[in-house]
């Protein structure tokens, strides 16, 4: 068969279906040019889902009758002044391929005004431009568009039902008025307002869209590092999502989805939110115009960096620094009914600094004086910062107070009227529940419950994890080296890791097929059993992805290493002990999760104690 040139009608049609998949891609087109055209109002018409009709209406500049004829001629645009600029795009179009290609498969209007001169109109059907005209309209442009893919049947009916696509066309504005607060926004869908947006500040603009429940379980993000300049907030690692749909990535104030970026917030919270779970952020990027390159994906939802690994590392570090709060400075862990934070915050609390303990503190069984805390009045000087860590507690019984009176030592100091003291954000212990959770009132009277085990663990893990950072972690030699069964294959693959274990506290050796000797175990943990601890170790070593870097693994072994060397469900504490253990809590960085992503408390405030019981 010959070679041929095709047709323009043709190539306009092909070349369309690389910029208007679904009615959405329409919406989001039209929007982002009325956006690069300075409006200050938008609103968005659909009716049958987008697909019979479109209709976007702005206030922006508006266009001459010459400028309109050309703007539906494909690559003409005004927001590339010279060829040279394409490597320094600041406008969220610039190729001149949206208003042409939805003009060769649909029916295309559009009506503009200038804001000095006269209104004109021109249509578009099927490619076929028609002729300017005189028109009535406002100062702005209204664009409208009717029956997609009327010149292409085929591409019609890949499209899903009318409901579908009218959510994903509302979903796309909302994705641009998150980086738009500044621009009102209104969306009707079949006649019903579902969106209606005034220009805010950004604060009010992200608890409009992602909602309270967010907002209230935000942490501020922020770095500035190279001309590179991160702003927004992070949800609480409680606060998951099935999908990672609310995560609102914006590169100078242009929504997202680019993998780079995704894999970096992943990163920040992979050892603190469950497997299988998402993340909630809106974090909003600038950075100068050349060191990044738009013009990589047909809808301009990736990105391509200059300098990659910078952006990839402001972003984890300081996501990170964001999610490092105890848990005095985060935001409330779920509410019991709903897996969520809810809505009444504590981000005015700060976390208590380490007090001394007391004398005899160490026959609370907090282990020595250097990784413990426990319960004392308010000192007179500000004490030194002790390292992290709350060792596993030993059952022994609680001293008595100096006069010898057998009295029980008190919870926290109490505040005014003799309720916990407002600097203690957990509050003081009430009694501990089913010998696995312990009560505690806030100092708002809310009551706390926490899951002594989790909470113990996230506490185990950073201590295990300050230790490395610094060298390595302390190991406690055993008096008498155990010998730990295991399956050949499981003792080769401890074997493989000696090196690395050593550099945890565990230190391990071969003892024939099938055997681990265990010469060390970490000084935190305790007297522990090695044999379960090695089982564990090697199973999770197992299901590490052979291509994870080492630093993965450590994490992951720390986490197991933690798990084992926690406080235990059914262990029975003294009051002393939950206290102090509520007072590590609100010291210790991301104590509102363990290491496996599970909470550590949760909050039950007056609302939510309404909502149990049907009161509101």
């Amino acid at each position: 068969m010959p070679i041929r040139l095709l047709s323009e009608t043709t190539a306009n049609r092909i070349a369309a279906g690389e910029v208007v998949e679904r009615p959405a891609a329409v919406v989001k087109e039209l929007v982002e040019n009325a956006l690069d055209a300075g409006a200050t109002r938008i609103a968005v018409t659909l009716e049958g889902g987008g697909i019979e009709r479109v209709v976007v209406e702005d206030d922006g500049a508006g266009m001459g009758p010459a400028d309109l004829e050309l703007a539906v001629e494909r690559h003409a645009t005004s927001k590339l002044p010279e060829e040279a600029m394409l490597f320094r795009i600041a406008t969220l179009g610039f190729r001149g391929e949206a208003l042409p290609s939805i003009g060769a498969v649909a029916r295309l209007t559009l009506t503009t005004r200038p804001r000095e001169g006269d209104a004109h109109a021109l249509t578009v059907e099927g490619g076929r431009k028609g002729p300017v005209a005189p028109a009535a309209g406002a100062p702005g442009t209204r664009v409208e568009m009717r029956d997609l893919f009327y010149a292409v049947p085929a591409r019609r009916k890949f499209l899903k039902s009318p409901r579908a696509e009218a959510d994903a066309a509302v979903e796309a504005v909302r994705r641009l008025a998150l980086a738009w607060p500044e621009v009102g926004f209104r969306v009707t869908v079949e006649g019903r307002e579902v969106l209606a947006l005034p220009p805010q500040e950004r604060e009010a603009r992200l608890q409009a869209l992602l909602g309270p429940d967010f907002a209230a379980a935000a942490l501020p993000v922020g770095a500035e590092a190279g001309g590179l300049s991160l702003a927004g907030l992070a949800a609480q690692p409680a606060y998951t999502r099935a999908t990672g749909t609310e995560q609102h990535l914006v590169v100078n104030r242009r929504p997202v989805r680019d993998p780079i970026l995704r894999t970096a917030l992943r990163v920040a919270y992979r050892d603190l939110i469950a497997a299988g779970r998402h993340p909630v952020a809106a974090l909003f990027l600038d950075l100068p115009p050349e060191a990044v390159d738009v013009n990589v994906h047909p809808m301009k939802t990736e990105l391509r960096f200059r300098e990659e690994a910078s952006v990839r590392g402001l972003l984890i570090s300081a996501l990170r620094r964001a999610l490092s709060a105890g848990a005095g400075e985060a935001v409330p862990a779920p509410a019991l009914t709903q897996y969520r934070p809810s809505p009444g915050g504590w981000s005015g609390w700060r976390p208590r600094a380490p007090a001394p303990l007391p004398p005899g503190a160490a026959a609370l069984g907090l282990a020595d004086a250097q990784l413990a805390l426990a319960p004392t009045a308010p000192p007179q000087a500000a004490p030194a910062a002790l390292p992290l860590g709350f060792a596993p507690p030993r059952p022994l019984v609680a001293p008595a107070p100096p006069g010898g009176s057998g009295e029980a030592i008190p919870a926290s100091p109490p505040g005014p009227g003799g309720g916990p003291d407002a600097d203690y954000p957990l509050g003081r212990a009430l009694a501990q529940l089913l010998d696995t959770y312990i009560l505690a009132e806030a100092p708002d009277g809310a009551l706390i419950l926490v899951d002594q085990h989790a909470a113990h663990e996230r506490l185990t893990h950073e201590a295990l994890r300050a230790q490395l950072v610094e060298g390595g972690v302390r190991a406690q030699p055993l008096l008498l080296p155990a010998v730990v069964d295991l399956s050949p294959a499981d003792a080769a693959r401890l074997l493989g890791f000696a090196a690395p274990l050593a550099r945890l506290g565990l230190e391990i050796e071969g003892f024939g097929p099938g055997a681990v000797l265990v010469r060390a175990l970490p000084a935190l943990l305790g007297p522990a059993d090695p044999a379960p601890l090695l089982r564990d170790l090697a199973e999770e070593l197992a299901e590490c992805d052979e291509a994870l870097a080492l630093e993965r693994r450590l994490d992951a072994a720390v986490a197991r290493l933690a798990c084992h060397g926690s406080v235990r469900a059914g262990r029975r504490l003294t009051p002393p002990e939950m206290d102090a253990l509520l007072r590590q809590m609100e010291a210790t960085p991301r104590a509102a999760t363990c290491s496996h992503g599970r909470p550590t408390f949760l909050r039950l405030d007056a609302a939510a104690l309404e909502r149990l019981f049907g009161r509101r």
